[in-house]
């Protein structure tokens, strides 16, 4: 199909996004990637009166290391972070998602920015900021202010993000639980978004799991962090039987996901199996 007709303003800044996005009212949309707003578009789901394009700023294109944490520019595409060395060793999980995501043109293209405001259940970095810990920092015409991933995602498309707010930056903590993460997902053949996507970090010591955060993305109505598996596996022999026992547990008391592709009973089984592949390869 072919979207309703809109105005395109592109900005050459975020403050000159800002300002646009407020001058614009509710009908403004910010496109960045495009991979996720245009689609909705096309079937009318989203009608804008106006997009102000962001993807051209080159203040939000950056991967930095700043000592407590990784800090990840919104406009910063999946081919980036996928490639980069830095995400790689502090961060893998990420990396990992980075390298799932549609195909090369869509890596180079989408940004990580676009996928977390969009907050698409089916999208695979939700899980996955939220097994990191993240920070995702806004600006908006109050200024800045940081929300904790814990806080960020509150519903189906929905997010903590204010009116006339843009995301710009993804903080990722460089503790030892991000550095040995990792994330793996049962992915849609055709799209490659997951059906679940299981993000996991964690720190052991002397064999035991010391500390532990698990994420899911694509089972639930957006990503969350899985506090049964954790509190299951927490402290425990990493052993096939505690491992075991621990995903056994993913998406418990859960609300599920069930669509023409995969069935609650489907996923839910297979989040399971996702869990237990994830605690697996990192112990």
């Amino acid at each position: 199909m072919i979207p309703e007709s809109f105005d395109y303003q592109r900005a050459g800044s975020v403050s000159e996004a800002i300002s646009l996005l407020q001058q614009g009212g509710e009908e403004t949309k910010i496109l960045a990637g495009g991979h996720s707003l245009i689609p909705t578009m096309k079937l009318r789901l989203s009608t804008p009166e106006t997009l102000i394009d962001i993807g051209g700023i080159p203040e939000l294109k950056y991967i930095n290391d700043k000592g407590d944490y990784l800090a990840i520019g919104a406009g910063t595409t999946h081919w980036a972070i996928e490639s980069s060395d830095l995400v790689s060793q502090k961060a893998p999980a990420l990396s990992h998602a980075a390298g799932q995501i549609g195909d090369v043109q869509v890596r180079n293209r989408g940004t990580i920015g676009g996928v977390l405001a969009h907050s698409d259940p089916q999208a695979d970095y939700p899980g996955v900021v939220l097994a990191l810990d993240a920070t995702i920092v806004v600006q908006g015409s109050g200024g800045e202010r940081t929300i904790p991933v814990s806080d960020y995602f509150t519903g189906l498309w929905e997010t903590a993000l204010g009116e006339n707010e843009i995301l710009t930056e993804i903080r990722i903590p460089t503790d030892s639980a991000n550095a040995n993460s990792c994330y793996l997902k049962f992915p849609q053949p055709a799209s490659r978004y997951p059906y679940v996507g299981c993000a996991v970090a964690m720190s052991t010591s002397g064999g035991n799991c010391s500390d532990v955060r698990v994420g899911f993305s694509g089972v639930g109505e957006c990503g969350f962090r899985d506090s049964g598996v954790e509190d299951a596996i927490r402290g425990q022999a990493l052993n096939e039987s505690s491992i075991g026992a621990a995903s056994g547990k993913a998406a418990e008391g859960r609300s599920v996901l069930s669509d023409v592709f995969v069935s609650e009973e489907y996923r839910r089984a297979m989040a399971q199996v996702y869990a237990k592949r994830a605690l697996t390869q990192l112990s």
